[in-house]
């Protein structure tokens, strides 16, 4: 709680970074901020086109299934990939001023979340020119998004504490999101694995958080909150261990970088 406090008393400097880091990313770029959509909607075209025939996926409105699941997904590797390297990046931030350090991974997190939000602006048009009837469980879209932040800084706190000292960690992040992104029902639904299989990838806390993305956004339904409770026990226990390795570590950041 102190911690958070701490981060409340600097919430200015945490908006001003995601500010900046909002605007400096496509800044100079010819298409700007237009490649918050581009970026995803490319993504959507190639996997839209290649999988349904290697997988011989026959998904009712494959697209949207698709583009439901890698909307999230993206904001969470981004996540992890930036904050990897936040600390090591403001080196010279950490070295001359005080301030609570853990902003630096959150403030990677909280910006590639607002561009998540950007790109349900192009979601909810989407669904709806593909037929897609939105109910009101759309409203426990918040609640999903919350639990899939939380985890993520989770992640953000351990993975950018631990970079300072081991910069290989960076290389094994990038291999890791790969397995994991085929381990997550992204481009196909858990339901093509043998029930014994399926099971052992039910473990994976994305899968609740990925289908419950499905589940108010292209089925109406509301999510599964059983299975999102298990996500949201894990995200949890996840930034416990994270602000704990993180004020661990800081401590000799200045030395380290």
């Amino acid at each position: 709680m102190e911690r958070i406090r701490e981060i409340f008393d600097y919430r200015q400097m945490l908006v001003s970074i995601v500010r900046k880091d909002l605007r400096s990313r496509y800044k100079g770029s010819f298409l700007g901020f237009l490649w918050t959509f581009v970026n995803p909607v490319l993504q959507l075209t190639i996997y839209s086109i290649v999988f349904p025939f290697l997988l011989r996926n026959n998904q009712e409105n494959y697209p949207m299934f698709l583009f439901v699941a890698l909307l999230p997904w993206i904001f969470f590797t981004t996540s992890l990939q930036g904050a990897t390297t936040s600390v090591v990046a403001n080196a010279n931030l950490v070295k001359k001023i005080y301030f609570p350090r853990v902003i630096l991974p959150l403030s990677v997190v909280c910006t590639n979340l607002v561009n998540y939000i950007y790109g349900l602006i192009i979601v909810f048009p989407a669904l709806l020119f593909t037929g897609v009837s939105l109910t009101f469980n759309v409203l426990w879209l918040p609640v999903i998004l919350f639990i899939e932040f939380v985890f993520a800084l989770g992640l953000a706190l351990i993975l950018s504490a631990l970079y300072v000292r081991f910069r290989d960690l960076e290389h094994v992040m990038n291999i890791l999101t790969m397995i994991w992104f085929y381990l997550t029902p992204i481009v196909f639904a858990i339901s093509i694995f043998p029930e014994s299989v399926a099971e052992i990838i039910g473990y994976n806390p994305m899968v609740p958080i990925i289908n419950g993305f499905r589940d108010v956004l292209l089925y109406g339904n509301a999510p599964n909150w059983n299975e999102l409770l298990y996500s949201m026990i894990v995200a949890i226990m996840t930034v416990v261990i994270g602000f704990v390795v993180f004020e661990k570590n800081e401590k000799t950041f200045a030395e380290d970088l």
